[in-house]
């Protein structure tokens, strides 16, 4: 046996162990290490294949960003563990099927792709001695055999950004914000508003008040006098 295929068979096993904790772990961030630990072994058995750019883009693009952030999210979150697997019983049975359904599919594709293919694989030999690198030959395909489906993942990935903020972005009642809309059509009749207004006279309590009070003290001269 060959020293890479002992290497594949170690990665392979430490991918699905780590795959298998990924679900059975209790922790939710021990989950988001676990998956982790999982691309870094999955990159090594691309590695193994020769796919260095995929090995590189999965490292990169899983491991350096979309995990980093998972882990943020999850660490943030204060999940609670008990409300989450109280009900995981009652769901066992669907997940089960669902989890069946996936695997025949899977074995069924491979078995199409890889058991039930009598034409032989097409070499490459030619292409590395073009000295064409593997980065070059991925593009090449994505780009002119499966444009419409890169093209479609893209927007696939687009509708599920977008419904995602939109799922989380909930705006408060109270909150004042500007439209810009009525700031741009705002006529110059509206910007200032002359209000006329009556002049401002003495209530006739206040007046009467007042008089009260100035009716004694004359009276009271008059009497000396």
């Amino acid at each position: 046996m060959e020293f890479t295929t002992v290497l594949f068979y170690i990665f392979a096993l430490l991918l699905t162990l780590s795959g298998l904790k990924v679900v059975t772990s209790r922790n939710p961030v021990s989950s988001a290490l676990f998956l982790v630990l999982a691309f870094f072994n999955a990159a090594a058995v691309w590695m193994l294949l020769e796919a260095e750019f995929l090995a590189i883009l999965l490292v990169l693009v899983y491991v350096g960003a979309v995990m980093v952030l998972f882990l943020f999210v999850v660490m943030m979150l204060d999940i609670n563990i008990d409300v989450l697997s109280r009900d995981f019983k009652r769901f066992v049975p669907v997940a089960t099927i669902v989890g069946a359904i996936i695997v025949i599919e899977t074995a069924l594709i491979l078995w199409h792709g890889y058991g039930a293919t009598t034409s032989p694989v097409p070499d490459t030999s030619a292409a590395a001695a073009a000295s064409v690198s593997n980065t070059h030959l991925i593009g090449k395909i994505i780009y002119t055999d499966y444009i419409f489906a890169f093209e479609i993942a893209g927007l696939v990935l687009l509708v599920a950004i977008v419904a995602a903020i939109s799922l989380t972005v909930r705006e408060p009642k109270n909150a004042k914000r500007q439209n810009v809309s009525k700031q741009v059509s705002v006529r110059r009749q509206d910007r200032v508003r002359l209000v006329k207004m009556p002049a401002v006279k003495e209530a006739p309590e206040v007046a009467e008040a007042s008089n009260a009070d100035t009716t004694p003290a004359a009276t009271g001269t008059k009497s000396q006098a």
